[in-house]
């Protein structure tokens, strides 16, 4: 029992040109822009929020100097006097529209519109993912690469008090926030498929840890797997179909592929130690966290052989890792002080390369995921007693941090 104990609590930590890409220089000058909001007759408080709303996406978007000051004028009117000088200005108008919200956008250049739309809330509760998409579309006009992760939900495991975890569905800045699995320790939470419209997570108040799959849409919940030990989904390959678990069966933890079709386990990793947290990299094979050297660190693995090799050679407690193709996140520990917290990092490297990128500076950075496009890092971040999702623009070498008002956040995915 001590055995499993210790492979918990390990999980748990692990989961408690070339930069390697290139990044824009800090001194290249950003457009000014400004943001006018230009409805007439609508909730005030919706209002306000939604300009914070587009505010904060247009500064992570990180190719404007975006202004924070509050501007109210007609939407066909000329710019308002304190923005003339702006490169940029976006209007926005809510209206009703029998029960949802209209939202139209208009783009200025020059005094000129250059681009207009309008966006449909059928629930005002949604409005965040509007502005998200209003982003999304404002970078498309000025032809900046593709932000299509700005878009899609998030998923966190949330510790709402002792032996309680919420599985609970939100946006990448945590405004949106819908619970859709409460009661009991429910925890690392992964997204099956591209429509995001189910998850599969652990449940470990019973006996034996569980691993369950949910409809997010119909609530319809089943039980795929349950083990001795240790039973955690660390990555969903991206056609859905097989994930990556770690399981301790038979007292210390190792890596199995699970296909969801047939139902079938293949053991991957045989080891003595401690082995969790597998990410599907490029070219059949995996990267995992293991304690082959004597403290956690990351290794790769081909699926068509037995070899193991290295990945990582700076930092100690290189406790948790993401990868996308040739790149890899990691956490590593940057301090060693038995009398106050240390300071855990991310750090970027390319299997292509020597190069390694430290991607944060101070707290407890954890639990690193890549957008699907590989060109954004959400994680973790602990710092002062409050949680907060951090997303990283690894183009633009900038990160954004995002709190958590209620709980703590334990694990998430996107």
């Amino acid at each position: 029992m001590k055995v499993i104990f210790i492979s918990i609590l390990f999980s748990l930590v692990a989961l408690a040109s070339d930069a390697t890409i290139e990044v824009i220089k800090q001194s290249q000058r950003m457009p000014s822009l400004a943001v006018e909001d230009s409805t007439d007759s609508y909730d005030k408080s919706l209002n306000k929020k939604f300009f914070k709303a587009i505010v904060s996406d247009l500064k992570v978007l990180s190719i404007f100097n975006v202004s924070n000051t509050y501007v109210k004028n007609d939407f066909d009117d000329d710019v308002d006097v304190i923005n003339m000088k702006k490169d940029i200005v976006i209007k926005y108008s809510l209206e009703d529209n029998d029960g949802s919200t209209n939202v139209n956008l208009k783009i200025i250049r020059g005094k000129k519109a250059i681009f207009q739309k309008r966006y449909k809330i059928n629930r005002t509760s949604l409005y965040i993912f509007v502005a998200h998409s209003m982003a999304y579309d404002i970078n498309k006009v000025f032809g900046s690469n593709d932000v299509a992760w700005m878009k899609r939900k998030v998923v966190i495991s949330r510790l709402v008090g002792r032996g309680e975890s919420e599985i609970v569905l939100t946006d990448y800045t945590l405004t949106y926030q819908h619970v859709v699995v409460r009661g009991g320790l429910n925890v690392f939470p992964k997204f099956l498929n591209n429509k995001q419209n189910e998850i599969v997570y652990t449940n470990l108040s019973g006996l034996r840890p569980t691993l369950f799959k949910l409809d997010t849409l119909s609530g319809k919940s089943q039980k795929l797997l349950t083990s001795d030990g240790l039973l955690i989904c660390s990555d969903i390959s991206d056609d859905g179909k097989e994930a990556l678990l770690s399981m301790a069966p038979n007292g210390q933890s190792d890596i199995y592929k699970y296909n969801f079709d047939t139902k079938k386990l293949k053991r991957i990793t045989k080891y003595k130690g401690i082995d969790v947290n597998a990410q599907f990299m490029d070219g059949n094979t995996i990267a995992f966290v293991s304690n082959r050297l004597g403290y956690p660190n990351v290794f790769q693995k081909n699926l068509d052989n037995n070899e193991v090799d290295q990945m990582v050679y700076y930092g100690k407690s290189n406790s948790a890792c993401s990868a996308h193709n040739e790149y890899l996140v990691y956490k590593a520990r940057e301090s060693k002080n038995a009398f106050s917290a240390n300071t855990f990092n991310l750090h970027l490297i390319s299997t292509k390369s020597d190069f390694v990128r430290r991607l944060t500076a101070s707290g407890v950075n954890d639990f690193p995921r890549f957008s699907k496009d590989g060109r954004a890092v959400l994680f973790i971040k602990n710092y002062k007693n409050q949680s907060a999702i951090g997303v990283i623009r690894l183009e633009y070498n900038k990160n954004y941090l995002f709190p958590l008002n209620i709980g703590k956040i334990q694990s998430m995915d996107w």
